[in-house]
């Protein structure tokens, strides 16, 4: 997995860039902010080295607002095979609405908190580079709370609202049964009645799912 690290922190860019290395990864460029990570990554697209996927922090130099999520966004309409992780440190829902709008094809957002989980954070940045999708649970449960108040989803029973903010976090049928103590089957029914209640058409892919949930979420 060829990865590029955008984060104005050299402290944290090292880290990060550590933590792939060591688990074989290979990390092609760490860039300090928003405008250097869209002009490295070009560069690299134009010698035909695209990366695999993008870690980068939401807020960057020079102004510490939203330069890091600009780029990623500007980043997901100019490489559609590029995967995009943002990282912040804590839940900013427009963000993670507009990175979510159009496609959530090989997209991620993931509190910092979250990096100390080394395991959780590298399967989360690999998933990203597969073309799934990796949210906070956090960043879920707000989505999902918005939703509530607007009565999106009171067809659903207790259970499918849990099954539903697993899907969201980019969990497979698989882990979701694993995380909730039930059987595969009884996740699938409950992912058929998801779909059902919301009018939603399935999709064999993962992050197809998930992009149909959240779209009609975020809607």
């Amino acid at each position: 997995m060829r990865v590029v690290i955008a984060e104005d922190s050299v402290l944290l860019r090292e880290g990060l860039t550590r933590l792939l290395t060591d688990r074989g990864h290979e990390v092609v460029a760490g860039v300090g902010d928003g405008e250097a990570l869209v002009k490295t990554v070009a560069e690299l697209a134009d010698a035909g080295r695209l990366p695999d996927v993008v870690v980068a922090d939401v807020r960057m130099p020079p102004t510490h607002t939203d330069e890091g999520v600009r780029a990623a966004i500007a980043l997901r309409a100019a490489h559609a095979d590029l995967g995009v992780l943002v990282l912040s440190q804590y839940v900013e829902e427009q963000y993670a609405t507009e990175l979510l709008a159009g496609s959530s094809r090989g997209v991620g957002y993931l509190l910092k908190d979250r990096v100390a989980d080394v395991r959780e954070f590298v399967d989360a940045v690999v998933r990203v580079a597969q073309g799934g999708t990796a949210l906070d649970p956090e960043v879920v449960a707000q989505l999902l709370g918005r939703s509530r108040k607007q009565d999106v989803l009171a067809g659903l029973t207790p259970r499918e609202r849990e099954v539903l903010g697993l899907m969201a976090e980019g969990r497979t049928n698989s882990a979701v049964a694993a995380q909730l103590v039930v059987s595969h089957g009884a996740v699938e029914k409950h992912v058929s009645n998801i779909f059902l209640k919301l009018g939603l058409s399935q999709s064999d892919a993962d992050h197809r799912r998930v992009l149909a949930v959240l779209t009609y979420l975020n809607s």
